[in-house]
């Protein structure tokens, strides 16, 4: 569990709007009150969504595959689900639209499926519905927490970017589903079936979600200038996820909150990026005290100081918001320069549910790293007690190959039935990916000598010195190790994991075990090898098994 101790960073007095009042514990909790039910879902971060974009694409396959349904109908059926999280507005009237499709017999499913369509159809219609009427009662509450007081917009007039980079990267899938579906098979977009013009269709909606969202936050951030608006004092904090989390004015210690925005400076919106990309440039920013600490402190997981803030506007689910904050540091001697920040995405609300669940995971984030530490401190006594070696190697093992063939398999059953141009145009841009990851997951290699880590890769190997690391963790699927050189880049593997079988078992996963041995000995110089590595030892080079992987992969595309 984190909390925080130490006094807010404290808002200047020339920040805050005459008559602000504080958004105290009590008014919170009726601003939490007035949420959706328990069983609707609210606003998902960005892991949620990405889940939830996997989950609904599997849902087509079902859907297209095995009901029997149009490759569009098939798509918006399960672009319901996504949207239920992420754009109710669109289900208030997608929802409807469907239902009359499905009834009318214009879907074509058998009756067994259709009854379960209408079902879930009405329900996600219902759970909609409850989400846009407790956006109203939420501003309501906010409205009178805030007293009648206003105030305008300090961010002196800056252009509005928001729902610009959505725009552009909704036109991308856009385009995309557009080509899958025109080359998916013979017969008319709107009458064919099965998987490759309902994944068409499907990245069809991607393209139209991200548009839809675009214009929604560019038109509600729009609607914050048209005068003033309400204002309210409360705390804030950057999260491990550099998104900023919102907090009662008297919740000093940080405990719950309210709800997490996605934030950006407008100073660094309209900055000009003049320094350019120099290398060394970059290697000096690494090496400043403060962004090291900002850099430290995000690959532990911990969140920034709590500030005093004044929040612009009505806080509800999905809404765009403007925040003036105490900055996060500031020189002794220099005058305090509060920060202005506007939303750069939706308001995201916390259930009680989710704050406790969140809670629950600080507790469980503290423990697996007192058990990590001590597992390093326990590791570097029993090598200590060993005797030196010149050299140590890790190396893929069975978890990478495992995924490397879960992966083929799931690949195989896209594409086994497919045909036509469709096949090979996804199948070739899957394949170009898939030569450039699959052979560092067969056959990465870290080896380590008494100068520093050597890394095989495509071109041949790489090599970070022991003064150069910056971090080596192992969290969830994923083993990174990074420098602070910003010219090397991180390295990094993922694989498939099951913590709670590993706990279970009392199992150690070989990523684990990598990450505490590197640690030991980047920590402490005594346990580090005696010995240089030759050029034959550090790894070869990948590209050739990458050249097998692309052949492979062509002959399957052509011939299978």
């Amino acid at each position: 569990m984190t909390t925080n101790t130490v006094r807010p960073v404290p808002l200047p007095e020339s920040a805050l709007p005459d008559g602000c009042l504080p958004w105290d514990a009590e008014q919170a909790r009726r601003w939490i009150a007035a949420l959706a039910p328990r069983w609707v879902p609210v606003r998902a971060g960005t892991p949620a969504v990405a889940v939830l974009v996997l989950a609904a694409g599997v849902l087509v396959s079902g859907l297209a595959l095995f009901a029997g349904l149009r490759g569009w109908v098939a798509a918006c059926l399960a672009l319901q689900i996504l949207w239920v999280a992420v754009r109710p507005e669109a289900v208030r009237l997608s929802a409807p639209v469907l239902l009359g499709v499905v009834l009318l017999g214009w879907a074509g499913p058998p009756r067994a499926w259709g009854a379960a369509v209408v079902v879930a159809l009405a329900v996600l219609w219902v759970a909609a519905m409850l989400r846009l009427v407790a956006r109203g009662r939420q501003r309501a509450v906010a409205a009178a927490a805030a007293g009648g007081v206003t105030g305008a917009l300090p961010d002196g007039g800056a252009p509005i970017r928001r729902g610009t980079f959505l725009a552009w990267a909704g036109l991308v899938p856009l385009v995309v589903g557009a080509v899958l579906v025109v080359t998916a098979g013979d017969r008319s977009p709107a009458d064919d079936r099965g998987f490759a013009p309902a994944l068409g269709w499907y990245v069809v909606g991607l393209g139209v979600t991200l548009l839809l969202s675009a214009a929604l936050g560019r038109r509600r951030a729009a609607s914050l200038r048209r005068g003033p608006v309400p204002v309210l004092r409360v705390l804030v904090r950057e999260n491990a996820d550099l998104d900023t989390e919102v907090y009662a004015a008297d919740d000093l210690e940080a405990v719950r909150p309210l709800f997490v925005v996605a934030t950006s400076e407008i100073d660094d919106e309209d900055g000009d990026g003049e320094d350019g990309d120099d290398d060394e440039g970059d290697d000096d920013e690494l090496d400043d005290p403060e962004i090291q600490e900002i850099l430290d402190r995000l690959d532990a997981g911990e969140p920034g100081p709590v500030r005093e803030a004044v929040l612009y506007g009505l806080p509800c689910d999905g809404a765009e918001i403007l925040l003036v904050s105490a900055p996060v540091e500031a020189e002794d001697d220099a005058p305090v320069e509060p920060v202005v920040e506007r939303s750069t995405g939706p308001v995201r609300p916390l259930s009680e549910g989710a704050a406790r669940r969140r809670l629950a995971g600080e507790k469980r984030a503290v423990a697996d790293e007192e058990r990590r530490r001590a597992a390093v401190e326990d590791l570097a006594g029993r090598l200590r007690g060993q005797e030196a070696v010149e050299v140590r190697r890790w190396r893929a093992g069975w978890p990478d190959w495992l995924s490397v063939a879960l992966g083929a398999l799931w690949v195989w059953v896209l594409f086994a039935d497919e045909s036509g141009l469709w096949r090979y145009v996804l199948g070739g841009a899957l394949g170009i990916g898939v030569a450039l990851l699959v052979p560092r997951q067969l056959a990465w290699r870290v080896t380590a000598d008494r100068a520093g880590l050597w890394f095989n890769g495509l071109r041949g190997p790489r090599q970070m010195a022991w003064d150069d690391l910056r971090i080596v963790r192992s969290k969830g699927h994923e083993l990174k190790i990074d420098s602070r050189r910003s010219a090397f880049g991180e390295w990094s593997v993922d694989t498939l994991r099951w913590r709670w079988l590993e706990r279970r078992a009392g199992l150690v996963h070989p990523y684990d075990r990598l990450a505490r041995e590197i640690t030991a000995m980047w920590r402490d110089p005594a346990l580090r090898p005696t010995g240089l590595t030759d050029e034959r030892r550090r790894g070869r080079p990948l590209w050739p098994l990458a050249v097998l992987v692309a052949l492979g992969w062509t002959a399957l595309l052509l011939w299978a």
